[in-house]
C-alpha cells in the first residue's frame, strides 16, 4: 500500500496518508459506502451529476461542520445536476443525528468506516488513527475527477470558491 507524507498535518504535526493520490483526470474510483439509512451506496450512483465528494474526518468537530453547512448552502445554489456528499469514518447513526441538529438536507452523508475502502482509494486515509483527511474532489458526469484539492493543515478549510468554481464549468 502506497504511503505519502508531507502533504497534510494535524495541529502542525505532520501525518502519512494511505493510498493512491488521485489527480485531475483521473477516473473516480468506485467505492461502497455506508448511508445513514445503513444501506450500501456506490459513487457510480451518482454518475450523470456533477459530483462534489468533501472528504472530512468528523463531523462532530468545528471546521468539518461549518464547512459540511457551507457545501450544503451551495448546493443549494448550484441545483438539481449537482449531488453534495460529505465522506467521514463517523458512523452512520452520528452522521443522520448531526444533519438533523444541524439542519442540513443537500448533503448526502456517507460513512466509510466498515472497511475505508473511500479513504485509501482516494489517498486520504491517515494512517495510525484511521480517519480521513479534509480534501475535495469535484468529479464530471463521466465520473472523471476534475478539481482536486487536499487541504495542508486539516484544522483549515477548503477553497470553497474554487470548488464551486470546478463546478459551475461542468454545469
Amino acid at each position: 500500500m502506497e504511503e505519502r507524507s508531507g502533504i497534510v498535518t494535524m495541529k502542525g504535526n505532520p501525518v502519512t496518508l494511505l493510498g493512491r493520490e488521485i489527480k485531475a483526470g483521473d477516473p473516480a474510483p468506485d467505492v461502497e459506502l455506508t448511508a445513514t439509512d445503513l444501506s450500501s451506496v456506490k459513487l457510480s450512483a451518482y454518475r450523470g451529476k456533477v459530483c462534489v465528494i468533501s472528504s472530512v474526518p468528523s463531523l462532530d468537530t468545528p471546521v468539518c461542520d461549518m464547512e459540511t453547512r457551507r457545501f450544503n448552502t451551495e448546493a443549494a445554489a448550484l441545483g438539481e445536476d449537482v449531488a453534495m456528499l460529505t465522506v467521514s469514518m463517523d458512523l452512520p447513526f452520528a452522521q443522520s443525528r448531526w444533519c438533523g441538529a444541524a439542519g442540513v438536507d443537500r448533503v448526502v452523508t456517507l460513512s466509510d468506516h466498515r472497511t475505508a475502502e473511500f479513504g485509501l482509494a482516494y489517498g486520504v486515509l491517515i494512517k495510525g488513527i484511521r480517519l480521513l483527511a479534509r480534501a475535495v474532489f469535484v468529479v464530471d458526469r463521466e465520473g472523471v475527477v476534475r478539481y482536486v484539492e487536499t487541504v495542508g493543515e486539516i484544522a483549515d478549510e477548503p477553497d470553497y470558491a474554487a470548488a464551486v468554481a470546478a463546478v459551475r464549468k461542468l454545469v
